[in-house]
């Protein structure tokens, strides 16, 4: 299973489709962003405190992990920080670049996965920006130690993911509006499919989606040398059954640790 390949090609057809996190920012809103006045969400509604980041982001590195799409990256560039983006998608890149040119940004771009930053070295950045995206790699850990190395030591990772919650239900039905319980935490997309409708789900350009535990979530960042220093909810906006009931994403905040 080439997930990678997969989630790839999967997303770039999102992009062709025109999907919600796929539309780049608007002109007016980089306009904003240069004059002081910036945001950027890590989950579908909640904007990141602003105290998350340092006061100015003058000649601040952040890396955009995962972050394709002209969303973060731009607002941040035109904020004043130095901003790369890595993301698995080309043409996902292409929204990054387009904004950049329409907009007259620094934005340096790299086409990879998030769990293997080979191309930076140890301490590059200042911060890191991963909104919710490691759903598509099924060993989160190696996200969160790949972030931890190309960190500088004190740097902060800014981090949006899925509470597993979302993931014990039928999406099918979760879409109808019914909760059914049917999967277990860790879990699959591809999860209880038959050889026949796997081969179909690739066809059709579907990503192949990972259900996390908390625990690699939220304990693997602390066992990749972070330690949490914030962290609050969000939902879908009243889009999915579950908002009534429970916040289903979460963004962290954690500061790699200082080894002496």
């Amino acid at each position: 299973m080439d997930t990678l390949n997969q989630n790839s090609k999967a997303w770039d057809k999102k992009v062709e489709d025109g999907v919600g996190y796929t539309l780049p920012v608007s002109k007016k809103i980089i306009e904003k962003s240069r004059a002081g006045d910036w945001s950027i969400k890590m989950t579908p509604n909640k904007a990141v405190p602003r105290e998350w980041f340092p006061e100015s982001l003058e000649g601040v590195s952040i890396l955009c992990l995962a972050s394709g799409g002209g969303q973060q990256a731009p607002v941040l560039a035109a904020a004043g920080a130095d901003v790369t983006v890595v993301d698995l998608s080309a043409k996902q890149i292409e929204q990054d670049r387009a904004v950049a040119e329409r907009d007259r940004l620094h934005i340096k771009t790299v086409q990879g996965s998030m769990t293997d930053l080979h191309f930076f070295r140890d301490a590059e950045f200042d911060m890191i920006v991963h909104p919710v995206s490691n759903l598509f790699v099924e060993d989160v850990s190696s996200v969160w130690q790949e972030a931890s190395r190309v960190l500088k030591d004190g740097g902060t990772l800014i981090a949006g993911f899925t509470n597993p919650i979302l993931f014990i239900f039928d999406e099918e039905e979760d879409m109808k509006g019914k909760l059914v319980v049917k999967n277990t935490i860790p879990s699959s997309s591809l999860d209880h499919l038959t050889e026949e409708e796997v081969k179909n789900y690739f066809e059709a350009n579907h990503t192949i989606e990972f259900g996390h535990t908390l625990e690699d979530q939220i304990q693997g960042q602390i066992d990749a040398g972070f330690v949490l220093a914030g962290l609050y909810e969000d939902d879908f906006g009243g889009r999915r059954p579950l908002d009534e009931y429970i916040k289903c994403f979460v963004t962290t905040r954690a500061i790699k640790m200082k080894v002496d």
